[in-house]
C-alpha cells in the first residue's frame, strides 16, 4: 500500500500505514556469516516499506511545522515541549477528522441501529498516545518529532489527563468506547464537559488530602471540537400545569432556562477506519450578561445568570456535605441537564430518518451506566407525551424498549435516592410523571392488577418495590425507576449479578422474571492497558507468538499461546527483565516527582483505587504496620532472610469523606516513620503517590509484582484494576469478591492468593458484631496491638485517628477484625512464593496468558448482541 500523501504538500493528514513488517519492527535472522537471512522476496518488500515509512516521517514533520505556524501562530524555531505536543496533537487530529467524517457519513447513509452510552464519568486518560496507537502511526510520529529535535516521551508528558471522572465507573466507560470503535459498532458516548473535573489532589505536610481545581483545560485542548451550532434549551424549576383533555399531557413553563452546548471528542478504533464520538455538554446561560443590571450598578446581578448556568458543569460530583440543599440540588440539575440534552440530540438524529416515533426502539438503544442517567426515563416520557402527543401506554412501551440499565453496586446505601420535595421544586413535571409511573395501570407498575393478583395483600412487598420510599422527606428510588423503565438489567461480574438478583432487586426478579436480569462481566481495553502502558511486554508477546500485535490485541484469547513458554528459561528471563525495567521506570517517576529514592530489587506491592472503606485500604495499611513491628522485633540476621517489599498506595477520597481522608493521612504518616527507620528501611518502604490518574496507573501497573483487591466479600461489584494488573503479569492478592473470582477461574487458583470470609458469611458476622460483640483484643490480638500502637502516637498524634479506629473497634461493618489474621497469612504466602523467583515468573506468565476473557472487546460485543441488538458497520476509507 503506497502513501496517499503528496510529498510536496504541507499540513496534509498522515494516513495510517498498514505495513505489518514495518510496524512490527521485522528483524531477519542472521546466516552463518552474520548477514541478514531473508525469506524469498522479503528483503525487497522490507526495503520498500522502509522507504514508505521515511516518506511518512517527512509528512509528519511538515504537518507539525504547518500547525506550529497556522494553529499555534508561533515560529518553528521558537517552540517548547508544550508547543511541540500541541502541534503533534493537531497533526494527529487531522487524521482522526477524516476517519470521523467518513464514519458519520456512513452512519447517516446506512441508518443502522445505534447505541448511546450515558455515563456521568469518562476517565479517558491521555489522548495523543492512544490516538497514534489506534491510527497505526506511533513509529512515524516518534521519528518525526525526533527529526524536529524533540523526544516523543517528553511531548506525551505535556498532556494532562482529562478530568472527566474519578474511578472505575469512568474508566470502564472509556474502555467501552474504545472497544465499540475497534469492533466497528455504531456507539456514541454522552457525558459532561466538567471545567474542573474531580479535583487535583495535594498532600499537606501533616498528611491531609487537600483539593485544588484540576487545571486540565488551562491549555488549549486539541482533542475537542466545539459545536457552536449544536445547542439545546434545558429548563429547571417553574411549574407544570396538566391539561384537562384526559391525555395526561402537561405544559411546563417558567423557571430557569439553560443552554447545553456540545463538544465532540473523536474515539478512534484500533485497526479500523471507524472513529466514533463522545459528545460532552457544557452549560451556558440562555441570555448571558444582564446589561440593565450592570447599568443600574448591580454588578453581581449582571453576571448571576451566567454564573448559575456555568456552575452546572463546573465540577464532577458537587460536595453536598457542607450545604446539603445547595450541593444536592446542583447534582440533580447536573444529571437532568446532561440527560435532557443527550435525549434531545438522540431524538433529533432519529427524526432526521423520517421514521414514526414507535420505531424508536428499532433504531436507538440507550445504556444507563449506573443510576446517574435515570432521569432520562421520565424525560423521554415527558417528550413523548407532552411534545409528541403519544398516549401513556404507547409512550411507556417505547421507553421500556429503549433503555438498558447497568447496576454497579449491591450496597443499599450506595443506591441513589432523591428527595421528593427537591424533584418537585427543580423538575416539577418529572415528579408528576414519576408518580404516574407509580400508580397507572397502563405501565409495568407496582400497584397494577397483575401485582395484586400475584401478591394479594402483600403490602410489605409493595412498600419494598415502590418507587417512593416513605420517610421525612420521601425519597425517589432511582434504581427502582431504572429497573422498571429498562428492557434489561445487568450486573458487572457473575457474583455481583447473582447478588443483584437475590438481594437488592429480588422482588423485581420475582415479579418480572429472571430473564430480564443478566450479567456482563466488565472488561478492559488491551490497547491502552498492555500495548500502550507496557510496550516492551507487548513486543515480547508479538515476537513470541509470531503474530502482529494487531491480531492478538483484537483477540486477547490468543495470549494462551504463551502458556508453553512459561517453561522456557530464556523466555522467563526476558519476561523478568521487562518487569525489572518497568520497576525502574516507576522508581524514576517517584524520584523526579517526589524526590524519593526507591529500591528496585524489592517486591512491588500496589493498591490503587478510589479511597473507600469497603475497598479496605485501611486493612492494607494496618497490615503494613503489622509487618513493620514484626521486622522491628527481628534480629538483624533474621531480617536478612526477609523479602524486601515496597508498598504503593494511590487514590483520591471524596472531599466530604472524613474517614477515607483519615486513611490517607495515616498512610502518609506511617510512611514517614517506616522509610526513616534504619532498622527496617532496607526491608520495607511505603509510598502514597498523590493525584492518582490514568497516566499514573499506566506507570504503576506494569511495575507491580502483587496487587491488592481486598474489598469485603460481596461489596465490590467487579473491579477492573484487578484485570489490568493481571494482564501485565502482576499476581492478585484478594478476597473472593467481584471479578477476582472469575480471574481465579481463568488463571487458576494456584496463581492467586485468596483470603477472608466468603459472601454468605458476611451478614451473619455483621449481626454478631451488633448483638454479640467480642473485644478486639480477644478476637484478633494482632490487630488490637496495631491499633493500640496507632492510638499511642507512634505515627504522630494518635488522637487524630480515633474516628477511623473506632469504626473498627465498634461496628466494624467491613469486617477488618474478622479478616485480619487471614490477610496476614496470605501476605506470608506471598512472601514464601516470591522466594522462588523462577516459579513466580511462571505464575506471572500464566496469569497474563489466561486474561483473554477480560477484554472490553468481549464485553462490548455481549452488549451489542444480547442487549442492544446492534451490528458492526464497516467504514470505507474516502
Amino acid at each position: 500500500m503506497t502513501s496517499t500523501i503528496d510529498p510536496k504538500s504541507i499540513g496534509k493528514p498522515v494516513r495510517p500505514r498498514r505495513h505489518v513488517r514495518t510496524l512490527t519492527g521485522y528483524t531477519p535472522e542472521k546466516d552463518a556469516s552474520g548477514r541478514d537471512k531473508w525469506p524469498r522476496g522479503e528483503e525487497k518488500v522490507w526495503k520498500e516499506s522502509m522507504r514508505t515509512l521515511d516518506k511518512d516521517v517527512n509528512d509528519v514533520t511538515k504537518s507539525m511545522v504547518t500547525h506550529v505556524q497556522t494553529s499555534l501562530a508561533r515560529q518553528p524555531y521558537n517552540i517548547d515541549n508544550l508547543g511541540a505536543y500541541q502541534a503533534a496533537a493537531h497533526s494527529a487530529r487531522d487524521n482522526l477528522l477524516i476517519n470521523w467524517n467518513d464514519t458519520q457519513m456512513t452512519y447517516t447513509r446506512k441508518a443502522p441501529k445505534r447505541a448511546y452510552y450515558l455515563s456521568l464519568e469518562f476517565l479517558m486518560g491521555r489522548t495523543l498516545d492512544n490516538a497514534l496507537l489506534n491510527l497505526g502511526l506511533k513509529d512515524q510520529y516518534k521519528d518525526g518529532v525526533k527529526k524536529l529535535g524533540f523526544s516523543i516521551e517528553d511531548i506525551l508528558d505535556q498532556e494532562r489527563d482529562a478530568a472527566l471522572g474519578n474511578g472505575g465507573l469512568g474508566r470502564l466507560a472509556a474502555c467501552y468506547l474504545d472497544s465499540s470503535a475497534s469492533q466497528e459498532l455504531p456507539v456514541w458516548g454522552y457525558g459532561l464537559r466538567y471545567k474542573y473535573g474531580i479535583f487535583q489532589q495535594l498532600i499537606s505536610p501533616a498528611g491531609d488530602q487537600l483539593e485544588a481545581p484540576d487545571p486540565w483545560l488551562d491549555n488549549q485542548n486539541p482533542w475537542e471540537l466545539p459545536r457552536l451550532d449544536v445547542t439545546y434549551e434545558v429548563r429547571f424549576y417553574g411549574h407544570a400545569d396538566r391539561l384537562d383533555d384526559g391525555t395526561g399531557r402537561a405544559i411546563w413553563q417558567g423557571g430557569q432556562e439553560v443552554l447545553a452546548q456540545a463538544y465532540d471528542v473523536m474515539i478512534p478504533g484500533y485497526g479500523t477506519q471507524t472513529t466514533n464520538n463522545l459528545r460532552l455538554w457544557e452549560s451556558k446561560p440562555k441570555r448571558g450578561f444582564d446589561l440593565n443590571s450592570f447599568n443600574a450598578g448591580n454588578y453581581e446581578g449582571a453576571v448571576e445568570s451566567s454564573n448559575s448556568a456555568a456552575a452546572i458543569t463546573s465540577v464532577l460530583y458537587p460536595n453536598d456535605h457542607t450545604n446539603f440543599t445547595v450541593g444536592k440540588e446542583l447534582r440533580l440539575k447536573q444529571q437532568y441537564f446532561w440527560t435532557a440534552a443527550s435525549l434531545a440530540d438522540i431524538l433529533r438524529r432519529f427524526k432526521n430518518l423520517g421514521k414514526p416515533m414507535n420505531e424508536l426502539p428499532d433504531y436507538v438503544a440507550i445504556q444507563l451506566n449506573d443510576t446517574h442517567p435515570t432521569l432520562a426515563i421520565p424525560e423521554l416520557m415527558r417528550i413523548l407525551i407532552d411534545e409528541e402527543d403519544l398516549r401513556w401506554d404507547h409512550a411507556w412501551s417505547i421507553v421500556t424498549n429503549v433503555f438498558f440499565y447497568t447496576n454497579h453496586t449491591v450496597l443499599p446505601e450506595a443506591l441513589e435516592k432523591w428527595p421528593v420535595p427537591m424533584i418537585e421544586h427543580v423538575l416539577p413535571r418529572h415528579m408528576q410523571i414519576i408518580y404516574d409511573i407509580r400508580t397507572t395501570d397502563d405501565a409495568i407498575s407496582l400497584a397494577d392488577s397483575s401485582f395484586k393478583k400475584k401478591y394479594p395483600g402483600d403490602r410489605d412487598r409493595l412498600a419494598r418495590m415502590s418507587l417512593i420510599e416513605e420517610g421525612m422527606p420521601k425519597q425517589v428510588r432511582m434504581a427502582h425507576l431504572a429497573v422498571i423503565g429498562s428492557r434489561k438489567v445487568n450486573g458487572v461480574a457473575e457474583l455481583h449479578s447473582d447478588l443483584v438478583r437475590t438481594t437488592i432487586l429480588k422482588d423485581f426478579v420475582d415479579f418480572e422474571g429472571v430473564s430480564k436480569f443478566g450479567n456482563v462481566t466488565n472488561g478492559i481495553t488491551p490497547r491502552r492497558w498492555l500495548d500502550q502502558c507496557n510496550p516492551e511486554l507487548s513486543a515480547l508477546i508479538s515476537k513470541t507468538l509470531k503474530l502482529d500485535k494487531s491480531v492478538w490485541l483484537k483477540d486477547l484469547f490468543k495470549l494462551e499461546g504463551l502458556l508453553p513458554f512459561a517453561e522456557d528459561a530464556a523466555f522467563r528471563k526476558e519476561w523478568a527483565a521487562i518487569k525489572q525495567r518497568n520497576k525502574e521506570r516507576l522508581a524514576n517517576y517517584v524520584q523526579t516527582t517526589l524526590g524519593l529514592t526507591i529500591r528496585t530489587d524489592a517486591m512491588f506491592d500496589v493498591q490503587i483505587k478510589r479511597i473507600h472503606e469497603y475497598k479496605r485500604q485501611t486493612l492494607n495499611i494496618l497490615g503494613v504496620i503489622h509487618r513493620y513491628f514484626t521486622l522491628k522485633n527481628m534480629s538483624a540476621v533474621e531480617r536478612k532472610k526477609v523479602n524486601p517489599r515496597v508498598v504503593f498506595f494511590a487514590g483520591k477520597a471524596a472531599p466530604a469523606y472524613f474517614i477515607a481522608k483519615l486513611t490517607i493521612r495515616l498512610i502518609v504518616n506511617v510512611a514517614r516513620v517506616i522509610n526513616a527507620d534504619p532498622d527496617t528501611k532496607d526491608y520495607l518502604q511505603l509510598y502514597f503517590l498523590p493525584d492518582y490518574s490514568v497516566s499514573l496507573a499506566e506507570v504503576l501497573i506494569p511495575a507491580s509484582d502483587i496487587s491488592q483487591h481486598i474489598s469485603t466479600a460481596g461489596t465490590e461489584a467487579s473491579g477492573t484494576s484487578n484485570m489490568k494488573f493481571c494482564l501485565n503479569g502482576g499476581l492478585l492478592l484478594g478476597t473472593v469478591d467481584g471479578a477476582n473470582i472469575e480471574i481465579a477461574e481463568e488463571v487458576g487458583e494456584s496463581n492467586v492468593f485468596f483470603f477472608g470470609h466468603l459472601t454468605p458469611a458476611v451478614e451473619d458476622l455483621r449481626y454478631q458484631h451488633l448483638y454479640h460483640p467480642v473485644p478486639i483484643e480477644q478476637k484478633c490480638p494482632a490487630l488490637a496491638h496495631v491499633i493500640n500502637q496507632v492510638s499511642a502516637g507512634v505515627f504522630g498524634d494518635g488522637g487524630v485517628y480515633e474516628p477511623l479506629l473506632n469504626t473498627i473497634r465498634q461496628s466494624d461493618y467491613y469486617l477488618l477484625t474478622d479478616d485480619f489474621d487471614s490477610y496476614i497469612a496470605a501476605l506470608a504466602m506471598v512472601d514464601e512464593a516470591y522466594l522462588d523467583k523462577d516459579e513466580w515468573v511462571k505464575k506471572s506468565i500464566r496469569t497474563t496468558a489466561k486474561m483473554g476473557k477480560f477484554s472490553s472487546d468481549r464485553a462490548i460485543v455481549e452488549y451489542a448482541e444480547s442487549y442492544w441488538n446492534i451490528e458492526p458497520v464497516t467504514i470505507q476509507k474516502s
